[in-house]
């Protein structure tokens, strides 16, 4: 039986959030401090990318390394603390053509809102290929604090050239054996800390100016290999594997306001 959940409840504020990583959880608490009994609405992933992070060390007032959830943990008290009202929920409509601005969640909620913070962050990107959807779950991923356990005393291919990438290899190979960067140009975009760690782990090792053409697997036996590219002569070779991580930067989640605002 079909039931209509639609308008189930109406929730207002003078403001509401849309995102509960940093940036969310900041917004809500000078908000609230501010005395605008703000609204967050968490969204999909709360607490944002740093739940999926391990190693903390570059922010601000910490000597040591913290957990990436215990301070988004943490984040989230504060607001709760400073009376920032948090609703587990995720917004999947907007109307910025009226006022006050009028959004719906999953829930069947209608929020409306004399104004809106956008921190709806970002997700990982893909390389688009045929075969890595196909495998997707099946050793593909792009959460290496969520997957790496899977993949112990194995060899896998990470897919990037940033901070990100580093830090996903250097991450694994506390569960893999062996861990190889695809990187598609020689030199990196990381920062020479990261990199420099990288290249110290005698468990990784690197595959310059190349490119991931086709993956290679079952459904049964999941990843067994990846065709290279070579983006400088376009030769093809074989590399085996049994996992592979997609650490090739994000897109902003922002296509619930397209046509609503500009976007850059």
């Amino acid at each position: 039986q079909w039931i209509n959940y639609k308008y189930m409840a109406e929730k207002k504020s003078k403001v509401i959030i849309i995102g509960s990583g940093p940036a969310g959880y900041t917004a809500a608490i000078y908000a609230a401090r501010a005395m605008l009994e703000p609204i967050l609405v968490e969204g999909i992933q709360p607490g944002g990318q740093l739940t999926i992070t391990t190693d903390v060390e570059n922010y601000p007032g910490f000597a040591d390394i913290i957990q990436g959830p215990w301070l988004m943990d943490q984040m989230r008290l504060q607001a709760k603390n400073t009376g920032v009202e948090v609703i587990n929920d995720h917004i999947n409509q907007c109307n910025l053509s009226k006022y006050p601005f009028q959004m719906n969640g999953d829930s069947g909620t209608e929020y409306i809102a004399e104004s809106i913070i956008i921190c709806t962050g970002a997700q990982a990107k893909w390389l688009g290929l045929e075969t890595e959807e196909k495998f997707m779950g099946f050793g593909v991923s792009a959460c290496a604090t969520c997957d790496g356990f899977f993949f112990k005393d194995k060899k896998v291919l990470v897919v990037g050239g940033g901070d990100s990438a580093m830090e996903e290899a250097t991450f694994l190979t506390k569960f893999a054996s062996e861990v190889v960067i695809i990187h598609r140009r020689k030199e990196f975009r990381a920062s020479k800390i990261m990199v420099e760690r990288a290249v110290s782990n005698p468990k990784i090792s690197f595959r310059y100016n190349q490119t991931i053409d086709e993956i290679i697997g079952t459904k049964d036996t999941g990843v067994q290999s990846v065709m290279l590219k070579d983006t400088l002569t376009n030769e093809i070779t074989k590399e085996t594997c049994d996992g592979i991580f997609m650490a090739i930067g994000h897109v902003p989640n922002t296509s619930l306001f397209k046509g609503m605002i500009d976007l850059d």
